[in-house]
């Protein structure tokens, strides 16, 4: 790999890193956008896995906002049925649709909550909707890693303070990752030669992840629910521009 490939891969690992610190979400979605021009999809996947699952670990740290098993134990469990269905549906699924389809919904519905006065909240369903959210994520793990998308939007209409919405996030996408880390490495897809360039993301991410945590703790409630729609209206976008050239 070129000097002047590191340096893009770094760049994309360090704008990944401090949005995941500030929301507890999007390192996937971030590097991707960058990466995507220059590296390998398969490689992509592992450096974007990697680095979430490092970044969850430095923000679970500098950000604990506690530990409501009850609240989190159905999106875990959910998600942990998603993912190995997500991974089967993968060969069988016209992923370019289905980003298209999901990137539609997100750049028409979140921008649309941003600007309502009063955000719709939705109190039914109880844990068993949760779950099947959970699973929803998990599903979206499997299929290309975005884990934290449909969680992220559920626990906003769900009316979730900040930190519990944190606390969900960043526990969920933590608990996902480190399952698809642990099939990566089982099934041989992380290899030998991808461990410099790992190391690179690493160490790339670590001090933009801190001080994305240290804005976080300064966002006010409406600061933080404005930043997380408007970071899924961007996701939506990047799953649009990243589809759409491929179905016309």
């Amino acid at each position: 790999m070129t000097l002047s490939t590191l340096l893009i891969v770094a760049l994309g690992a360090a704008l990944a890193g401090f949005v995941q610190g500030l929301s507890g979400f999007g390192f996937g979605l971030t590097a991707l956008s960058v990466w995507a021009w220059v590296i390998d999809p398969t490689l992509a996947a592992v450096l974007s896995v990697a680095g979430s699952l490092g970044g969850q670990l430095v923000a679970a740290v500098r950000v604990r906002r506690g530990f409501d098993l009850p609240l989190l134990a159905p999106f875990v469990l959910g998600g942990l049925v998603g993912i190995p269905l997500g991974v089967a549906l993968l060969p069988r699924l016209d992923i370019d649709w289905f980003k298209a389809i999901l990137g539609g919904l997100l750049v028409v519905w979140c921008p649309a909550m941003l600007f309502a006065k009063n955000l719709p909240r939705i109190t039914v369903g109880g844990r068993a909707a949760d779950t099947v959210v959970g699973l929803a994520g998990g599903v979206l793990g499997g299929l290309g890693g975005f884990t934290g998308v449909l969680p992220t939007l559920w626990c906003t209409l769900r009316g979730y303070e900040r930190d519990v919405q944190r606390n969900v996030i960043q526990n969920f996408n933590l608990s996902m990752l480190l399952a698809i880390m642990i099939a990566y490495l089982a099934s041989g897809v992380v290899r030998i030669s991808m461990l410099p360039t790992l190391a690179v993301v690493l160490l790339a991410m670590l001090i933009p992840t801190l001080l994305g945590t240290r804005v976080y703790a300064g966002i006010s409630e409406a600061g933080f629910r404005r930043l997380v729609l408007g970071l899924l209206t961007v996701s939506g976008v990047a799953m649009l521009a990243s589809a759409l050239p491929k179905l016309i």
